[in-house]
């Protein structure tokens, strides 16, 4: 059982305090504005703010320490190995408070992300609940790969991609916790540096604890900004996880497996269809045609449509790759 919310001075306040926690490396192009976006919460209860800052060589250390000087309500603690799950542990142990809002230092959050996170965890007991990562793009591609993050051609029919109603979920985007069942579980399995989150929630699952999709809690999201850093992206997410259904074999469902599969069917067909006969390019062509649809269906204007192909290709090739490749001694 987790323990009561609390504020630091009264329990069961209608405005409990919450730490938010964010893992920060390399994140001088968007920290500022991160920081800005937590800090100007319509939340009428106390905030902290907690930043477990990397070794990183993009001026981040400078910023993160002007913003200290700039209010009290921002600590930061170091995460000499720059990992995800290793700065967040480090954060949530030095958090005061028992709700915990993980945000990510290139993300930017509504104005009610907190309270409506909130609300919605007094109402249905839920030991997290999350929300929708919203990929917005600034340049021509970045817009276009968001369009890709935010349709089910592009990432399957993931919910904190695409959408949907309120009620449980097997994850959300990033989330908003109960301290007491985080580390009820052990916290995150620092062995993850991608997937930590999927991992953590099906800890939380098996445990006993309800995971809930708030469509309300929108979470902005840059994309990659050109397309090798893109299939550099998916083809972590799907080396990582791989290494989750290793340990966690019951995992493992058709939206995972379609990627991978597509890759094979592609690459069999090519090889086959200019080796032995024509007539084996049909699958490939089949998928290149799809592809080109799709484009043309959720691009909103000819810069989109014309990059989109390439895009899902590359998300779809990478991410397949990387869960087949996937090493036994990754997590080693």
């Amino acid at each position: 059982m987790t323990s009561p919310i609390r504020t630091g001075e009264t329990a069961h306040s209608k405005f409990p305090a919450v730490s938010v926690v964010l893992p920060v490396l390399n994140e001088a192009m968007h920290l500022k504005q991160s920081i800005a976006t937590i800090l100007s919460q319509s939340y009428q209860g106390e905030i902290e703010v907690i930043m477990a800052i990397g070794p990183s060589h993009d001026g981040t250390v400078e910023i993160a320490r002007e913003i200290l000087r700039q209010d009290s309500r921002v600590t930061m603690v170091e995460n000499p190995s720059g990992r995800t799950p290793n700065g967040l542990n480090l954060a949530i142990a030095k958090a005061r408070f028992e709700i915990i809002v993980r945000i990510d230092g290139h993300s930017e959050i509504d104005k009610t992300y907190i309270a409506d996170a909130v609300e919605t965890m007094e109402k249905t007991g839920a030991v997290n609940v999350g929300g929708i990562m919203a990929a917005v793009g600034i340049t021509n591609f970045q817009k276009a790969t968001a369009r890709a993050m935010r349709s089910v051609i592009g990432v399957g029919p993931s919910k904190f991609h695409t959408g949907g109603k309120s009620g449980p979920a097997d994850t959300v985007y990033l989330g908003v916790f109960k301290k007491s069942a985080l580390l009820g579980i052990g916290g995150f399995d620092e062995r993850f540096t991608r997937a930590q989150d999927w991992e953590m929630n099906y800890r939380l699952r098996k445990a006993g604890g309800a995971i809930w999709f708030d469509p309300r809690l929108v979470v902005t999201y840059r994309p990659r900004p050109d397309i090798r850093k893109l299939a550099r992206q998916y083809f972590e997410y799907g080396r990582w996880r791989r290494a989750v259904a290793r340990s966690y074999p019951e995992t493992v469902s058709a939206r995972y497996l379609a990627a991978p599969i597509t890759l094979l069917i592609n690459f069999f067909s090519l090889s086959f269809g200019l080796i032995i006969h024509y007539i084996f390019l049909i699958p490939v062509l089949g998928y290149l045609t799809l592809v080109t649809l799709g484009g043309l269906f959720i691009g909103e204007n000819w810069r989109e449509r014309i990059r989109l192909p390439f895009i899902l290709i590359a998300m779809h090739m990478s991410w397949g790759w990387g869960f087949i490749s996937s090493p036994r001694k990754l997590m080693s």
